[in-house]
């Protein structure tokens, strides 16, 4: 197969739908990163022995229209709090918590009779949902990025084009091509904004790049998916690596780039591999390199694999960091659509923001706008993390409440605890408070904004009443001063007296004087660092300081953690009533703190204790309790 022109790529599109109908039963295993690790490599490989075994059709061809029982690693699911999941196609059946001694019977019930096999579906009290699209976490969703995402063969270009892609690419070079700056107003038009977290018009920044005189321009697409908890472009990578390629190619001829880099760190390697795969294959039949689709356009690209350093995230430390150089921010002006990548005019967008440039092409400007609000069109994925019932990647319309996406979506808080607060954006996030007016807040870039939270790249983790919001500042903190690249005092300094001070305070050694250096200090890292991480990294300490300053209170002044999380602010006492003196705590006690003797109350000595825990695991009786 070798592409020529938009009329080959329209002939071959047919042909695969085609061998696509065909396929009697599709067995879709989820090869994310996330099932993989859960086992889901040895269910494919049983489903493929179980097929062949059985004299069926297993690895069917969509050059020839054979009909045959095709098994497929998709991309991930979503649902990863019940993975490894398997989907069977055209029953749309969703089976969770796949195990291998599952799938002779998915085989022989459903693969061949179409029987459900109900203990392997989703259940919510006596309800059985059969099929994938009937399940709440699916139903709320709205996937437009992610449609192909657990759908398809992940590893196989035909099956893209046979879904539609590459169809876009063909519609801004073929005979009737789209000028550069049509596609750059396209875009601008309709209201795509970096879903990267900066929320900047890609159609403009395409604009600006189109507009300067050098000849050599450059597409890099941020891969360096850094934040903790977060997995969207992961996920997308690994799930619809064609569609990335796509929307880059499209960039490159509205700018007048001919070469690309997607820059993925190295802790990825699934998405390395898939996007590997998928570059060797658009090369293979033409959709990349010279003259592709005999527009006279040519586009290479190539992987940078970056070493994990969260600053790499900031453009011009990104693109230094492909320059063979240490990825450290540089000021600006110049900005990057004027002197990026080895001095050169360069679009810069992450993963999930090219994604959505096939499907703009596609529908256009306006249909694109039916989707989301008015100031922030289309949809956002999110991974949805923490004390949340059904954890993982989902996608939903811009301007859809925390609320929906928490207790609709996400099933609300597990083991009937309360929901306190809800971090939105990773360390450059704000912590969310339970509150009316929170709750009903719509995820978009302003409306967070408004309220000291971003939306980021898409990380929320979901944080239940047990939660310490100091704990959580420190964590983000610490997260953030390690990651510092230290280029600028603000951040290098700050960062790392913010978090003195608040393990001071969860030490127990806090002070009223120190609340106040730390709002100080947060408010002028915030506002003179160099870069994105500097100028966010206070946000964790400012939101919670605003939303959460009782609990600061209670470990300053009163030398208590409400959450009883903080070890060091634990005072542990043995109830008498109901300790029965079977001294099995002091036993267990590694310092020796505890003493009494047998069949008598025991005691703590306070200052010796070292709030291990060890003795309240030893107590059955449960009389041992922090107060």
């Amino acid at each position: 197969m070798f592409v020529k022109s938009y009329y080959d790529l329209s002939s071959y599109a047919d042909t695969f739908k085609n061998s696509l109908d065909k396929q009697k039963v599709k067995v879709l295993i989820c090869a994310g990163t996330g099932c993989v690790a859960s086992g889901s490599l040895k269910l494919y490989n049983e489903f493929v022995r179980l097929v062949k075994e059985n004299g069926i059709l297993c690895d069917v061809d969509l050059l020839k229209e054979e009909e045959g029982i095709s098994v497929k690693k998709s991309g991930c699911h979503g649902f990863c709090e019940a993975g490894p999941l398997v989907r069977i196609e055209p029953y749309n059946y969703l089976y969770l918590r796949v195990k291998l001694e599952d799938c002779e019977d998915i085989f022989n019930s459903t693969i061949l009779k179409g029987e459900p096999i109900e203990r392997l579906m989703y259940k919510d009290s006596d309800k059985i949902y059969k099929t994938q699209e009937e399940i709440p976490f699916y139903q709320k969703q709205t996937r437009l990025v992610l449609e192909n995402c657990g759908h398809m063969d992940a590893e196989n270009i035909q099956e893209y084009i046979g879904r539609g892609g590459y169809m876009a690419l063909s519609k801004v070079l073929s005979s009737n091509a789209m000028e550069p700056k049509e596609v750059c107003k396209l875009i601008q038009d309709s209201g795509l904004k970096g879903r990267g977290g900066g929320g900047y018009l890609a159609g403009k920044k395409w604009s600006q790049v189109l507009s300067q005189d050098n000849p050599t321009k450059y597409v890099v697409c941020n891969g360096d998916e850094g934040d903790p908890g977060a997995f969207m472009d992961r996920s997308i990578m690994e799930g619809d690596p064609h569609k990335i390629i796509e929307g880059m190619i499209i960039a490159g001829y509205a700018t007048g780039a001919h070469s690309g880099y997607i820059y993925v760190r190295a802790e990825y390697p699934l998405a390395v591999e898939r996007l590997k795969i998928a570059i060797n294959q658009a090369e293979g039949v033409g959709l990349l390199g010279k003259n592709i689709l005999n527009s006279g356009f040519d586009f290479d690209l190539r992987i940078n694999k970056g070493a994990g350093a969260f600053v790499c995230g900031e453009g011009s430390a990104l693109t230094a960091s492909i320059e063979g150089e240490r990825g450290m921010p540089r000021v600006k002006p110049p900005r990057t659509v004027e002197q990026g990548l080895f001095g050169c005019p360069t679009v810069l967008n992450n993963v999930e923001t090219f994604a959505n440039v096939p499907l703009i092409i596609n529908i256009g400007a306006d249909e694109y706008k039916k989707y989301g609000t008015k100031d922030s069109p289309g949809t956002k994925a999110f991974a949805l993390t923490g004390n949340v019932v059904n954890t993982g990647l989902i996608e939903v319309p811009m301007g859809t409440t925390i609320r929906q996406v928490i207790f609709d979506i996400g099933g609300g808080i597990p083991d009937g605890k309360k929901f306190k607060a809800v971090q939105i954006g990773g360390p450059s996030g704000g912590c969310l408070t339970f509150d009316e007016k929170h709750l009903d807040i719509p995820l978009s870039f302003d409306s967070l904004k408004k309220v000291g939270a971003m939306i980021g790249s898409g990380g929320m983790v979901v944080m239940n009443e047990d939660t310490c919001m100091v704990e959580v500042a420190r964590f983000f903190m610490n997260f953030t001063q390690r990651e510092s690249c230290g280029k600028c005092i603000p951040c290098r300094e700050g960062t790392k007296r913010m978090l003195e001070i608040l393990e001071k305070i969860i030490n127990g050694s806090g002070t009223l004087e120190d609340l106040s250096l730390l709002k100080e200090i947060a408010d002028t890292v915030k506002n003179t660092s160099l870069c994105g991480l500097g100028k966010t990294a206070a946000n964790p300490i400012l939101s919670t300081l605003e939303y959460f300053y009782d609990e600061y209170l209670a470990h300053v002044v009163d030398k208590k953690c409400p959450s009883k999380q903080c070890t060091e602010l634990m005072v542990l006492k043995i109830d008498e009533e109901l300790c029965k003196g079977c001294s099995k705590c002091a036993r267990n006690c590694p310092v020796n703190a505890i003493t009494g003797k047998v069949k008598e109350p025991y005691i703590i000595d306070t200052a010796k204790c070292i709030k291990c825990g060890a003795c309240i695991e030893a107590c059955a009786f449960k009389a041992i309790k922090e107060v």
